[in-house]
């Protein structure tokens, strides 16, 4: 289960176009022997569940602490709804040569740094990847519909009052070397801030790297590259060299993150609210009451029960623009909408989520007729109401970016210790 991201088009009935992305999923997590053995605990080791309502507030957005950074759901590079945006700095390692990149992804469905080659300066000197072997380093990120492709280099990363040091990032360069056939076979280039509907992608979910274990032993088609004068070869790649979450790099605050998002009721043109790094390790990212989630340690999924149907590998994940699931209980809209639902009327629904620590909530959430919303709110960034089956198989049920609305959620690291347990977990 790699890469399970995506991103697609919605055009609304009545509207020249309004473009849905969806980020879906990510790798395969570190897996096997680099992952711990045991699922979060927390301090309701047996089933519980939430009330309709959330319980927890998000913090005041006007009030950043050091480990905190602002949250924008806004009209972002290309009109697309549902997209959360942060600016971060890349700079050469250990210099101030830097570049602040604006309109940046905030994905927990994934991990990693991606930014484009386009965004950084000519005169920016970021060292390239060499494997153990000196091979140059390049990587080909799978999404469902497509991939991005560019050399892994090193970088400073800054973000809040948070320094990861000489970072390996993917700079996506449509340009670099000769880009693999095997690569080119996955789908749509998403090699242009347009094509990826963001200037770039902050991965971080609750995997390390970006592969993890999976590409260790073995060169994964489509996946890593070693690159010189005669082309680029698939290589495995120790996980030391490759993409990496920044989060666990932070010198403090390392072992995840509080996305923050207010509560959406229809529609809003923007909304703000906070990415928090760290849990438990400041006075603003306690867990509190929030339900700690146990996820699987080789791919990050847990368990969704919704109207009689089990989704065995789902997920929470911001970079998805909507919430994502095969039904037979409502009609998709009609082509070109059959990406989303399109009930008669607005449907409330309820499902039941299981972490693999035993651990069960209660969740209840709306679908809307996604071409009702297209017209009703044109122009709005934030739309809570849209769901729909695209891109998803029957096993899946994709928390998007509409779950994160009115919560505070928690993405906590594999093999990093917190309050409630150690990672992998999801909270909420």
């Amino acid at each position: 289960m790699r890469y399970r991201s995506s991103w697609m088009t919605l055009l609304g009935a009545a509207l020249a176009a309004l473009i849905v992305s969806a980020c879906g999923g990510g790798g395969g997590g570190s897996g096997g022997a680099s992952s711990t053995a045991n699922s979060a605990n927390s301090g309701n080791s047996t089933a519980s569940s939430s009330s309709p309502t959330v319980t927890n507030t998000s913090p005041a957005p006007q009030v950043l602490a050091a480990n905190a950074v602002r949250v924008t759901v806004d009209s972002g590079v290309s009109n697309v709804p549902n997209m959360p945006f942060v600016s971060i700095t890349i700079c050469a390692p250990g210099t101030s040569d830097c570049q602040t990149i604006d309109h940046v992804l905030v994905d927990t469905g994934s991990w990693g740094v991606r930014v484009f080659a386009s965004q950084l300066p000519a005169s920016m000197n970021l060292p390239q990847q060499k494997d153990g072997a000196g091979n140059l380093v390049a990587e080909c990120m799978q999404f469902f519909d497509g991939y991005t492709w560019g050399a892994v280099k090193l970088a400073d990363l800054r973000i809040a009052g948070e320094t990861a040091a000489s970072l390996p990032v993917q700079v996506i360069d449509p340009n670099y070397a000769s880009l693999p056939a095997d690569c080119a076979a996955v789908g749509a280039s998403r090699n242009t801030p347009a094509a990826l509907q963001a200037n770039g992608i902050l991965g971080i979910g609750v995997f390390k790297h970006d592969c993890g274990g999976n590409c260790v032993q073995q060169a994964i088609p489509a996946t890593y590259y070693g690159c010189g004068a005669s082309g680029c070869t698939s290589i495995p790649l120790a996980e030391n060299y490759q993409v990496a979450n920044p989060v666990p790099y932070f010198t403090t605050d390392n072992n995840g993150s509080v996305l923050s998002l207010p509560t959406v009721n229809g529609g809003a043109p923007s909304v703000s609210g906070q990415l928090v790094f760290g849990i438990g390790t400041q006075s603003n990212n306690a867990l509190g009451n929030a339900q700690v989630i146990g996820v699987s340690p080789s791919n990050g999924t847990f368990t969704t029960v919704q109207n009689g149907t089990t989704y065995s590998h789902s997920i929470l994940d911001s970079g998805s623009t909507g919430l994502f699931f095969q039904t037979s209980s409502m009609q998709a809209c009609a082509s070109p909408n059959s990406a989303y639902y399109c009930p008669g009327s607005t449907q409330q629904l309820s499902a039941m989520i299981e972490g693999v620590n035993g651990v069960t909530s209660a969740v209840t959430f709306g679908v809307a007729n996604a071409t009702s919303v297209a017209q009703t709110y044109n122009g709005d960034a934030a739309l809570p109401l849209l769901a729909g089956p695209a891109f998803v198989t029957s096993a899946v049920f994709d928390w998007g970016l509409p779950f994160f609305y009115g919560r505070n959620v928690y993405a906590a690291i594999e093999q990093q210790g917190t309050p409630g347990g150690t990672g992998p977990y999801v909270a909420y």
